[in-house]
Protein backbone atom coordinates (compact mmCIF):
# COMPACT_ATOMS: atom_id res chain seq x y z
CA UNK A 1 0.00 0.00 0.00
CA UNK A 2 1.96 3.18 -1.09
CA UNK A 3 1.98 6.20 1.64
CA UNK A 4 -0.83 9.17 1.00
CA UNK A 5 0.53 11.97 -0.91
CA UNK A 6 0.27 14.75 1.04
CA UNK A 7 0.51 18.80 0.25
CA UNK A 8 2.16 21.14 2.60
CA UNK A 9 1.03 24.66 2.27
CA UNK A 10 3.50 26.63 4.49
CA UNK A 11 2.56 30.16 5.76
CA UNK A 12 4.86 30.75 8.49
CA UNK A 13 3.95 30.62 12.28
CA UNK A 14 6.38 29.57 15.46
CA UNK A 15 6.60 26.17 13.76
CA UNK A 16 9.06 28.00 10.95
CA UNK A 17 10.19 30.22 13.66
CA UNK A 18 14.18 30.61 15.28
CA UNK A 19 15.27 32.25 18.35
CA UNK A 20 19.15 32.15 17.49
CA UNK A 21 19.47 30.81 20.90
CA UNK A 22 17.76 27.12 22.76
CA UNK A 23 16.79 29.70 26.03
CA UNK A 24 15.54 32.69 24.44
CA UNK A 25 11.74 33.21 25.25
CA UNK A 26 11.92 35.83 22.33
CA UNK A 27 11.96 34.83 18.93
CA UNK A 28 11.19 35.59 14.69
CA UNK A 29 8.25 33.25 13.47
CA UNK A 30 8.29 32.68 9.66
CA UNK A 31 12.14 32.25 9.58
CA UNK A 32 12.36 28.36 7.72
CA UNK A 33 11.44 27.84 4.65
CA UNK A 34 9.21 24.86 3.64
CA UNK A 35 11.91 22.74 1.87
CA UNK A 36 14.30 22.92 4.47
CA UNK A 37 11.35 22.34 7.33
CA UNK A 38 10.37 19.09 4.98
CA UNK A 39 14.05 18.04 5.06
CA UNK A 40 14.31 17.88 8.43
CA UNK A 41 11.55 16.18 9.16
CA UNK A 42 12.46 13.50 6.65
CA UNK A 43 15.68 12.82 8.81
CA UNK A 44 12.62 11.72 11.35
CA UNK A 45 11.95 8.63 9.31
CA UNK A 46 9.07 8.99 9.20
CA UNK A 47 7.13 7.12 5.97
CA UNK A 48 5.26 10.04 4.32
CA UNK A 49 4.85 11.09 0.66
CA UNK A 50 5.25 15.23 0.94
CA UNK A 51 5.61 17.94 -1.46
CA UNK A 52 5.82 21.37 0.15
CA UNK A 53 4.85 24.89 -1.24
CA UNK A 54 5.08 28.37 0.19
CA UNK A 55 2.34 30.37 0.66
CA UNK A 56 3.76 32.69 3.44
CA UNK A 57 6.25 32.67 5.51
CA UNK A 58 4.89 34.96 8.77
CA UNK A 59 3.77 35.31 12.12
CA UNK A 60 -0.14 34.72 11.71
CA UNK A 61 -1.37 37.79 13.50
CA UNK A 62 -0.45 39.30 10.25
CA UNK A 63 -2.68 37.13 8.44
CA UNK A 64 -4.54 39.08 5.70
CA UNK A 65 -7.44 38.44 3.33
CA UNK A 66 -5.48 38.49 0.52
CA UNK A 67 -3.40 35.41 1.89
CA UNK A 68 -6.72 34.02 3.28
CA UNK A 69 -7.27 34.24 -0.90
CA UNK A 70 -4.41 32.50 -1.80
CA UNK A 71 -4.38 29.69 0.67
CA UNK A 72 -7.94 28.52 -0.67
CA UNK A 73 -7.27 28.54 -3.86
CA UNK A 74 -4.28 26.47 -3.40
CA UNK A 75 -6.67 24.16 -1.76
CA UNK A 76 -9.17 24.20 -3.94
CA UNK A 77 -6.89 23.34 -6.63
CA UNK A 78 -5.62 20.45 -4.59
CA UNK A 79 -9.45 18.94 -3.86
CA UNK A 80 -9.64 18.80 -7.61
CA UNK A 81 -6.13 17.06 -8.22
CA UNK A 82 -6.44 13.40 -8.25
CA UNK A 83 -2.72 12.89 -7.90
CA UNK A 84 -3.51 14.72 -4.14
CA UNK A 85 -4.84 12.75 -1.33
CA UNK A 86 -4.75 15.11 1.37
CA UNK A 87 -3.45 18.44 2.79
CA UNK A 88 -1.59 19.63 5.46
CA UNK A 89 -1.26 23.73 6.37
CA UNK A 90 1.61 24.50 8.81
CA UNK A 91 0.49 28.17 10.64
CA UNK A 92 0.65 30.25 13.51
CA UNK A 93 -1.20 30.07 16.04
CA UNK A 94 -2.35 33.15 17.02
CA UNK A 95 -4.97 33.39 14.26
CA UNK A 96 -5.02 29.46 13.34
CA UNK A 97 -8.61 29.01 14.77
CA UNK A 98 -9.81 32.02 12.76
CA UNK A 99 -8.45 30.35 9.64
CA UNK A 100 -9.22 26.94 10.32
CA UNK A 101 -13.04 27.74 10.68
CA UNK A 102 -12.76 30.14 7.46
CA UNK A 103 -11.34 27.01 5.26
CA UNK A 104 -14.16 24.56 7.12
CA UNK A 105 -16.72 26.60 5.91
CA UNK A 106 -15.52 27.31 2.39
CA UNK A 107 -14.10 24.26 1.47
CA UNK A 108 -15.83 20.38 0.86
CA UNK A 109 -14.76 17.51 3.40
CA UNK A 110 -13.71 14.80 0.45
CA UNK A 111 -10.13 15.53 1.46
CA UNK A 112 -8.22 15.76 4.86
CA UNK A 113 -7.44 19.35 5.48
CA UNK A 114 -5.14 19.27 8.43
CA UNK A 115 -3.74 22.65 9.89
CA UNK A 116 -0.88 22.50 12.06
CA UNK A 117 1.40 24.70 14.09
CA UNK A 118 4.22 25.03 17.17
CA UNK A 119 4.20 26.98 20.56
CA UNK A 120 7.78 26.64 20.70
CA UNK A 121 10.76 28.15 17.83
CA UNK A 122 12.24 24.86 16.20
CA UNK A 123 15.53 25.93 18.16
CA UNK A 124 14.33 25.91 21.55
CA UNK A 125 14.69 23.28 23.85
CA UNK A 126 11.26 21.04 23.76
CA UNK A 127 10.55 22.53 20.81
CA UNK A 128 7.27 20.99 19.38
CA UNK A 129 7.00 21.90 15.97
CA UNK A 130 8.23 18.52 14.73
CA UNK A 131 6.19 16.25 16.91
CA UNK A 132 3.30 17.93 16.00
CA UNK A 133 3.64 18.05 12.16
CA UNK A 134 4.54 14.16 12.36
CA UNK A 135 1.05 14.32 14.07
CA UNK A 136 -0.40 15.77 11.64
CA UNK A 137 1.11 13.98 8.85
CA UNK A 138 0.06 10.90 10.70
CA UNK A 139 -3.75 12.34 10.65
CA UNK A 140 -3.87 13.64 7.02
CA UNK A 141 -2.54 9.96 5.95
CA UNK A 142 -5.58 8.51 7.50
CA UNK A 143 -8.96 7.75 5.41
CA UNK A 144 -10.63 8.28 8.59
CA UNK A 145 -9.90 11.87 8.92
CA UNK A 146 -12.07 13.04 5.79
CA UNK A 147 -15.62 13.99 6.34
CA UNK A 148 -14.64 15.59 9.40
CA UNK A 149 -13.94 19.19 7.90
CA UNK A 150 -10.53 21.04 8.39
CA UNK A 151 -8.94 19.69 11.76
CA UNK A 152 -6.25 21.43 13.95
CA UNK A 153 -3.48 19.51 15.33
CA UNK A 154 -1.63 20.27 18.22
CA UNK A 155 -0.32 19.18 21.92
CA UNK A 156 -1.10 15.00 20.69
CA UNK A 157 -4.79 16.27 19.87
CA UNK A 158 -6.92 16.21 16.79
CA UNK A 159 -9.18 19.37 17.29
CA UNK A 160 -12.27 20.25 14.78
CA UNK A 161 -12.07 23.61 13.43
CA UNK A 162 -15.72 24.13 14.17
CA UNK A 163 -14.29 23.88 18.26
CA UNK A 164 -10.35 24.57 18.32
CA UNK A 165 -9.51 27.65 20.39
CA UNK A 166 -6.15 29.09 21.67
CA UNK A 167 -7.10 28.61 25.11
CA UNK A 168 -3.20 29.66 26.84
CA UNK A 169 -0.55 31.89 25.91
CA UNK A 170 2.17 29.70 26.27
CA UNK A 171 2.96 25.92 26.86
CA UNK A 172 2.62 23.13 24.30
CA UNK A 173 -1.30 22.43 25.19
CA UNK A 174 -2.23 25.39 24.45
CA UNK A 175 -5.58 24.73 22.51
CA UNK A 176 -8.66 23.31 23.81
CA UNK A 177 -11.85 22.03 21.98
CA UNK A 178 -15.18 23.99 22.91
CA UNK A 179 -18.09 21.98 23.53
CA UNK A 180 -16.84 18.56 21.99
CA UNK A 181 -13.12 18.53 23.17
CA UNK A 182 -10.75 16.83 20.73
CA UNK A 183 -11.89 14.13 18.37
CA UNK A 184 -8.80 11.94 18.18
CA UNK A 185 -5.58 11.51 20.37
CA UNK A 186 -2.28 11.73 18.04
CA UNK A 187 1.27 11.07 18.55
CA UNK A 188 3.74 9.77 15.75
CA UNK A 189 2.74 6.23 16.47
CA UNK A 190 -0.51 5.86 17.33
CA UNK A 191 -4.05 7.51 15.98
CA UNK A 192 -6.96 6.63 17.93
CA UNK A 193 -10.23 8.80 16.77
CA UNK A 194 -13.12 9.72 19.54
CA UNK A 195 -15.64 11.18 17.18
CA UNK A 196 -17.25 9.89 14.24
CA UNK A 197 -17.33 12.03 10.93
CA UNK A 198 -19.76 14.65 11.25
CA UNK A 199 -19.80 16.11 7.69
CA UNK A 200 -19.35 13.11 5.22
CA UNK A 201 -19.74 13.73 1.56
CA UNK A 202 -20.59 17.68 2.19
CA UNK A 203 -19.72 20.50 0.06
CA UNK A 204 -18.42 23.84 1.15
CA UNK A 205 -20.96 25.45 2.72
CA UNK A 206 -20.43 29.01 1.42
CA UNK A 207 -18.37 29.74 -1.55
CA UNK A 208 -15.40 32.13 -0.47
CA UNK A 209 -16.31 35.78 -1.31
CA UNK A 210 -14.92 38.10 -3.34
CA UNK A 211 -14.43 41.15 -0.64
CA UNK A 212 -15.44 40.35 3.03
CA UNK A 213 -17.44 43.19 4.84
CA UNK A 214 -16.20 44.89 7.83
CA UNK A 215 -17.67 43.34 10.74
CA UNK A 216 -15.78 44.41 13.45
CA UNK A 217 -15.60 42.85 17.49
CA UNK A 218 -17.23 44.87 19.97
CA UNK A 219 -15.23 44.39 23.28
CA UNK A 220 -17.36 44.75 26.71
CA UNK A 221 -16.27 46.20 29.87
CA UNK A 222 -17.41 47.72 33.14
CA UNK A 223 -18.60 51.69 32.71
CA UNK A 224 -18.78 50.99 28.87
CA UNK A 225 -20.85 53.91 27.03
CA UNK A 226 -22.91 53.56 23.50
CA UNK A 227 -19.98 56.05 21.80
CA UNK A 228 -18.01 52.78 20.77
CA UNK A 229 -21.16 51.20 18.74
CA UNK A 230 -21.56 54.67 16.84
CA UNK A 231 -18.31 55.13 16.06
CA UNK A 232 -18.23 51.62 14.37
CA UNK A 233 -21.69 52.29 12.90
CA UNK A 234 -20.26 55.72 11.35
CA UNK A 235 -16.92 53.39 10.20
CA UNK A 236 -19.62 51.46 7.52
CA UNK A 237 -19.95 47.92 9.92
CA UNK A 238 -21.63 45.68 7.68
CA UNK A 239 -22.60 43.44 11.00
CA UNK A 240 -21.25 43.80 14.64
CA UNK A 241 -20.12 41.31 17.15
CA UNK A 242 -20.45 41.41 21.13
CA UNK A 243 -17.73 40.26 23.07
CA UNK A 244 -20.25 40.52 26.30
CA UNK A 245 -19.93 40.05 29.47
CA UNK A 246 -21.27 36.36 31.21
CA UNK A 247 -23.70 34.91 28.46
CA UNK A 248 -23.20 37.54 25.87
CA UNK A 249 -24.79 40.76 28.20
CA UNK A 250 -23.77 44.84 28.01
CA UNK A 251 -24.79 47.76 29.79
CA UNK A 252 -27.97 49.04 29.43
CA UNK A 253 -26.64 51.93 26.91
CA UNK A 254 -24.77 49.40 24.67
CA UNK A 255 -28.23 47.38 24.41
CA UNK A 256 -29.75 50.87 23.47
CA UNK A 257 -27.51 51.45 20.57
CA UNK A 258 -27.29 48.47 19.28
CA UNK A 259 -31.04 47.47 19.08
CA UNK A 260 -31.14 50.74 17.03
CA UNK A 261 -28.50 49.50 14.70
CA UNK A 262 -30.49 45.74 14.25
CA UNK A 263 -33.58 47.52 13.68
CA UNK A 264 -31.80 49.82 10.67
CA UNK A 265 -30.70 46.70 9.04
CA UNK A 266 -27.03 46.00 10.93
CA UNK A 267 -26.81 42.43 11.66
CA UNK A 268 -25.48 42.20 15.58
CA UNK A 269 -24.30 39.18 17.34
CA UNK A 270 -24.17 38.75 20.84
CA UNK A 271 -20.95 36.62 22.14
CA UNK A 272 -19.21 36.17 24.93
CA UNK A 273 -15.26 37.40 26.49
CA UNK A 274 -15.74 34.20 28.72
CA UNK A 275 -13.20 31.99 27.61
CA UNK A 276 -15.57 28.92 27.93
CA UNK A 277 -19.53 29.03 27.58
CA UNK A 278 -22.44 28.95 25.85
CA UNK A 279 -24.60 32.10 24.83
CA UNK A 280 -28.32 31.06 24.51
CA UNK A 281 -30.73 33.21 23.33
CA UNK A 282 -32.82 35.39 25.60
CA UNK A 283 -36.16 36.94 25.85
CA UNK A 284 -34.81 40.60 24.96
CA UNK A 285 -33.35 39.05 21.86
CA UNK A 286 -36.48 38.82 19.33
CA UNK A 287 -37.30 42.38 20.26
CA UNK A 288 -33.89 43.51 19.90
CA UNK A 289 -33.10 41.57 16.42
CA UNK A 290 -30.30 40.39 18.26
CA UNK A 291 -28.37 36.98 17.34
CA UNK A 292 -26.99 34.53 19.95
CA UNK A 293 -23.72 33.12 18.89
CA UNK A 294 -24.45 29.75 20.53
CA UNK A 295 -20.69 27.86 21.03
CA UNK A 296 -18.81 30.31 18.94
CA UNK A 297 -16.58 32.42 20.32
CA UNK A 298 -16.45 36.42 19.09
CA UNK A 299 -13.55 35.65 16.56
CA UNK A 300 -15.28 32.67 14.83
CA UNK A 301 -18.74 34.48 15.23
CA UNK A 302 -17.03 37.32 13.15
CA UNK A 303 -15.83 35.24 10.43
CA UNK A 304 -19.41 33.17 10.48
CA UNK A 305 -20.80 36.40 9.89
CA UNK A 306 -18.72 38.02 7.20
CA UNK A 307 -19.69 34.61 4.91
CA UNK A 308 -23.99 35.50 5.54
CA UNK A 309 -23.63 38.88 4.71
CA UNK A 310 -21.06 38.49 1.90
CA UNK A 311 -23.88 35.50 0.53
CA UNK A 312 -26.44 38.09 1.37
CA UNK A 313 -28.18 36.48 4.15
CA UNK A 314 -29.19 39.53 6.39
CA UNK A 315 -32.24 38.06 8.63
CA UNK A 316 -31.74 37.65 12.24
CA UNK A 317 -33.80 34.83 11.90
CA UNK A 318 -31.77 33.22 9.22
CA UNK A 319 -28.50 34.29 10.75
CA UNK A 320 -29.82 32.23 14.09
CA UNK A 321 -30.43 29.09 12.41
CA UNK A 322 -26.91 29.00 10.93
CA UNK A 323 -25.67 29.52 14.24
CA UNK A 324 -27.61 27.07 16.06
CA UNK A 325 -26.54 24.74 12.86
CA UNK A 326 -22.54 25.09 14.19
Amino acid sequence: MRDASILVLATGGTIAGEAGSAVRADYRPGQIDIADFLAAFAQLGVPACLTGRQIANIGSEDISVELWRELHAALHEAMNDPAIDAVIVTHGTDTAEETAFLLDLTLPTEKPVVLVGAMRAADAVGSDGLRNFANAVRVAADPQASGRGVLLVMGDQVLSARDARKARTGGTSAFAGFPRGPVALATPSALDWLQPPHRSGEPARFVFPNSFPYVPVLFAYAAMGAAEVERLRNAGAAGLVLAGFGSGNMPDAVRTALTKAAAAGVPVVRATRVDEGLVDREPQDDASRFVAARALGPAKARILLQLLIASGVTDPADIQAAFDRR
